[in-house]
């Protein structure tokens, strides 16, 4: 035998010997670790606005700059951007007239919603109505949808606003779950604490 094939068999062997261990247990699919921050709140009220509410100190609020590729007419159309989680609730203010009726844009919030249903698994529907008399209705979107949460808060008369939340990703229920529960009970103080302005 020459000194490569001694060389070549020697080498085989090794492989063939390293590679016994026993019972091997593949691992179970796994997504990255995703570090929470502390919970903590401040009062948001911005002055041109007719409203208020508690936000995350971690969450950045910034007004919307464009409406498909437009600048959008009102001023309080805002995000409030998630910048560890990459998502971001987009809020869009409306304040009801004769043009903009509460009919139409209730109309509206159900339909863009429902939208929905060809990913979802399933879509509740749940009242908010908030110790500064502010109510709306929650929607809990289940399944890959582009959107798991949106909702919608009036006073019925005057005011109007929209919240839809987004991550900047591939849609995926089971991977985003622990980051969409995080986010939920952020949500849940922003329409409990939520207040229009007298």
């Amino acid at each position: 035998m020459s000194k490569g094939a001694n060389f070549l068999f020697l080498l085989i062997l090794a492989l063939a010997l390293s590679s016994c261990h026993g019972d091997y247990t593949p691992k179970p699919k796994a997504y990255p670790r995703v570090n929470f921050p502390e919970r903590k709140y401040e009062l948001y009220d911005p002055e041109s606005c007719p409203f208020k509410f508690d936000k995350p100190v971690y969450a950045i609020v910034q007004k919307d700059t464009s409406f498909f590729g437009q600048r959008p007419a009102e001023p309080c159309w805002l995000n409030i951007v998630f910048p560890d989680f990459n998502g971001t609730i987009n809020l869009t203010y409306k304040e009801i007239n004769k043009t903009m009726t509460l009919d139409r844009l209730l109309d509206d919030a159900h339909k863009l919603s429902f939208k929905h249903t060809k990913k979802a698994n399933y879509i509740d529907e749940s009242l908010i109505v908030n110790k500064h008399g502010v109510s709306g209705i929650f929607y809990n979107v289940g399944g890959d949808a582009a959107t798991n949460i949106q909702f919608f808060l009036t006073d019925s008369v005057h005011h109007y606003i929209r919240g839809s939340l987004y991550f900047f990703n591939e849609p995926n229920s089971d991977s985003m779950a622990p980051v969409l529960a995080f986010i939920r009970q952020d949500i849940d103080t922003i329409l409990n604490s939520f207040e229009w302005k007298k």
